[in-house]
């Protein structure tokens, strides 16, 4: 039974400014496309459970990465470090590089799964897809980890209402 009663959605500049209250790590979530590597910023990736070992993420279903995910039904989440600003600014500048071009020259390796791992990151987690769910324009990819690289000797680039922390 249900005592709340319904109340009006607030807007998605709402949404945003309440989401900004929390400190997240940035997050960019790679996968080895049909052209090359592709990529997003993950506005939300984050764990579900430590067993089985795995992750969410959200996608908005317009990502141009998308397809490629979906298709090879793997990725790998990676938590950039202060020294991957630059590659911040390539995934969130709107006339940056777009698709593969973001990639042009870094210094990719993998894990298991093939998905890039980017440099300038305090680790990252190879994760295969194992369930997709759509609501509301956008999937919830939950993966299962299936190799990770740690390095904790890095400070994390943090992002806090609308801007990085330095």
């Amino acid at each position: 039974m249900n005592d709340i009663p319904d109340l009006p959605d607030i807007d998605p500049p709402t949404f945003w400014n309440a989401i900004g209250c929390r400190a997240a790590g940035v997050a960019i979530v790679t996968v080895n496309g049909a052209e090359g590597p592709a990529g997003f910023l993950a506005l939300s990736a984050t764990h579900l459970t430590a067993s089985p070992p795995t992750v969410t993420v959200s996608l908005d279903k317009k990502t141009s990465a998308g397809a490629d995910l979906l298709e090879r039904q793997s990725f790998a989440i990676n938590y950039l470090a202060q020294e991957g600003e630059d590659i911040f600014s390539r995934f969130t500048s709107r006339d940056g590089p777009k698709g593969a071009a973001r990639f042009e020259g870094l210094d990719l390796t993998t894990l298991e799964t093939g998905a890039p791992i980017l440099p300038g990151i305090t680790g990252a987690l190879d994760c295969r897809l194992e369930e997709v769910i759509e609501r509301y324009g956008t999937y919830l990819l939950i993966g299962r980890i299936v190799a990770f690289s740690n390095f904790s000797d890095r400070q994390p680039l943090v992002h806090y209402q609308g801007k990085l922390l330095a």
